[in-house]
């Protein structure tokens, strides 16, 4: 109701696109179109027959409320006092847009001013009023005068076009006396702007000091006006007036330049039709309806009615999308596929490319085991004094069955020489003690066997003895390294020495690695923004006011949100090679260096493992280093023993001997 009594404002122009919106919501919902269920008659009065005109079809409805929306902004270019031109060229350019929109979007033979003739005149005609609005602006503001000259040919031109279609035959018989009257103004306007347009181009002319072509200009931009008056005939006092004042402007210029040109100048005036034409410069245009626009109709009061041919729409939408992600995310897998096993093979981690902060530093593990030396001063020195208590014991040992020995061989000498005395075959020369035993006294044979075992034990014992010491002499030079200054420490471990050109080579591996990272992470990022994107797109709402005929086209457009970051991403792809290749040929001049630092790298693991060991070594040095004392200290008390026994049965057997003698 609001809609077919609208007040002539903007607010009117409100209500009409907010009314035509809500149609175009309700008929893409419920079948209200021709000969369809739900259609109802709507009636309409013609405009210029003033003949009832009615359809069963809500598209009539939408079609006359569109037609009154260009009559109203029309009224309302017509009706503003030009205190601002933008106000009535909007105006004059939304009515273009209105019938438009009617024009290529709603049947022509609803009624007969909606007739193709008709609409494309009311169009110029708009066009026409909104570029003259422009050109008023142009003139206050003393824009230059060729581009004043082709705004007022433009002008020419949108009028022109009303003209033709004021000639067409049916619009003539439609219009009737009407129609005579606006093809004289249109026609009056034609003249009257192509003067305005020639007075230009004679002052640019003036401006290039062209006399000659100054005055062709100014005597057609007369001509002109002359015919302008002349149709002008039966217009308002304030046309007269107008016309008047731009004679008095014209002919002056035009007198004025003809008498300069006689008198001073004498340059030959051109032929008019030999001079360049003046071609029309555009600045308006027809500004778009938009049914669905939420700014301009509001919310959608049938939105939560979804036809299931929507939501049949809305799944194949989503089957679009689905296949581009499909499409997109083979194309990044594939080239993520060769950039892994690329990688791979390269075995470069950005890590550890050069490792060099490694070596500025004392690893964990060692200071760990310096700060536990720290709080043991004495580590070394208490090592060193239980190996030489140790080697004490061992030569005390050493010395004792030394010792017994010289006496069994001692005394063993001496029983020989008895025996051969006495006339006894002596034993072979050479024979170990233990061999000529049934030669011994009891005593001696006792002490005898008992060396020969303990011989036996201090061999194998000397044995692990004389490695213990190899352990401790490998280990103590460590130990005392470990339990140093932490320069001292540092200063022991390996670090490589490079040079400027191979610094140089570690620098632009690590800068080509970092844009190997970089693009892999954009990569991730933009798959993921994509990813995000699809699962938001609901194009539901739109799908419903859409006709099934133009829904591969709404899909086209709503798939085009996609454009940019598929550009972003195939940019990212087609970037791969490249990096590639540069990765490539510093790999190649980072063999050298890699093969340098390897080496150092190997040297610093195995130093830092031998001191640690070192370390762990310790304790296994003080308490082998105690079972050997320990062993030692108990086998020097039974040599001792041995020995005295032996010094015993030495002394007993010497006096046997000497009995033996005697007697």
């Amino acid at each position: 109701q609001s809609a077919v009594n609208v007040p002539r404002d903007f607010e009117g122009c409100s209500t009409l696109r907010k009314y035509f919106g809500q149609l175009h919501y309700l008929q893409s919902r419920i079948p209200m179109g021709a000969e369809q269920e739900a259609a109802v008659p709507i009636a309409w009065t013609e405009i210029f027959s003033g003949k009832t005109v009615t359809h069963e079809d809500i598209k009539y409805e939408q079609a006359c409320i569109l037609y009154n929306l260009g009559a109203l902004h029309s009224m309302l270019g017509a009706m503003d006092k030009r205190v601002s031109e933008e106000v009535s060229c909007t105006h004059f350019q939304c009515a273009a847009g209105a019938f438009t929109y009617l024009r290529d979007h709603f049947p022509h033979s609803y009624s007969v001013d909606m007739s193709h003739q008709i609409l494309n005149l009311n169009i110029n005609l708009m066009l026409g009023q909104a570029q003259e609005c422009l050109l008023e602006k142009s003139m206050l503001d003393n824009r230059k005068s060729f581009l004043v000259a082709r705004i007022s040919a433009q002008v020419v031109d949108y009028y022109k076009e009303a003209c033709r279609a004021l000639e067409n035959s049916e619009t003539a018989s439609l219009l009737g006396k009407i129609q005579k009257d606006w093809k004289k103004l249109v026609q009056m306007k034609i003249y009257y702007f192509a003067a305005v347009a020639h007075l230009h181009m004679g002052k640019q002319a003036e401006e290039q000091q062209k006399f000659g072509e100054r005055v062709i200009y100014f005597q057609s931009a007369l001509d002109k006006l002359n015919e302008a008056i002349k149709l002008a005939k039966g217009q308002p006092e304030t046309v007269q007036e107008a016309l008047r004042f731009t004679m008095d402007v014209i002919g002056g210029k035009y007198n004025s330049a003809k008498k300069d040109n006689d008198f001073i100048y004498h340059e030959a005036v051109p032929a008019l039709d030999t001079l360049q034409s003046v071609k029309g410069a555009p600045l308006v245009k027809a500004l778009p309806v938009n049914p669905t626009d939420p700014a301009v109709t509001g919310p959608d009061i049938f939105a939560k009615l979804v036809p299931m041919a929507a939501h049949e729409a809305s799944s194949l939408y989503s089957e679009e999308k689905a296949k581009l992600l499909r499409d997109v995310m083979a194309k990044i897998e594939a080239k993520n596929e060769v950039l892994d096993q690329f990688m791979d093979s390269m075995q470069l981690d950005p890590e550890t490319v050069d490792n060099l902060e490694m070596y500025e530093h004392i690893p964990p593990i060692l200071m760990e085991k310096c700060a536990a030396l720290s709080v043991r001063p004495d580590t070394v020195k208490n090592l060193v004094q239980s190996m030489q208590v140790l080697s004490g014991v061992f030569t005390d040992v050493e010395a004792s069955l030394k010792e017994i020995r010289d006496l069994l061989e001692e005394d063993e000498a001496e029983e020989r020489k008895l025996q051969e005395l006495l006339g006894k075959v002596p034993p072979p020369q050479g024979s170990p003690p233990s061999s000529s035993s049934s030669s011994l006294s009891p005593g001696l044979a006792e002490v005898s066997k008992e060396c020969s075992k303990y011989m036996e034990v201090h061999e194998k014992a000397s044995f692990t003895n004389t490695e213990l010491h190899k352990a401790m002499n490998l280990h103590i030079g460590n130990l005392r390294l470990l339990s140093g200054p932490l320069e001292q420490v540092r200063a022991a471990l390996p670090s490589p020495t490079l040079t400027e050109d191979d610094k140089q080579v570690l620098q632009n591996l690590k800068r080509i690695l970092a844009k190997v990272q970089e693009m892999r992470d954009q990569r991730m990022s933009l798959e993921q923004q994509l990813r995000e994107m699809i699962q938001k797109d609901d194009i539901t709402t739109s799908l419903v006011t859409t006709d099934r005929s133009e829904m591969k086209k709404l899909f086209e457009e709503q798939l085009k949100k996609y454009d940019q970051i598929k550009v972003y991403l195939e940019q990212n792809l087609a970037a791969q090679e490249n990096v590639l290749k540069a990765l490539t040929d510093a790999n190649v001049k980072y063999a050298a260096v890699r093969k340098a630092l390897a080496e150092v790298e190997h040297k610093w693991n195995t130093t830092v493992q031998t001191l640690v060991a070192s370390y762990e070594a310790y304790e296994d040095l003080m308490k082998k280093s105690q079972e050997g004392k320990d062993f030692y200290t108990d086998l020097e008390g039974k040599a001792a023993k041995l020995l005295e026994k032996a010094r015993a049965a030495c002394q007993a057997a010497e006096a046997n001997r000497q009995q033996i003698l005697e007697k």
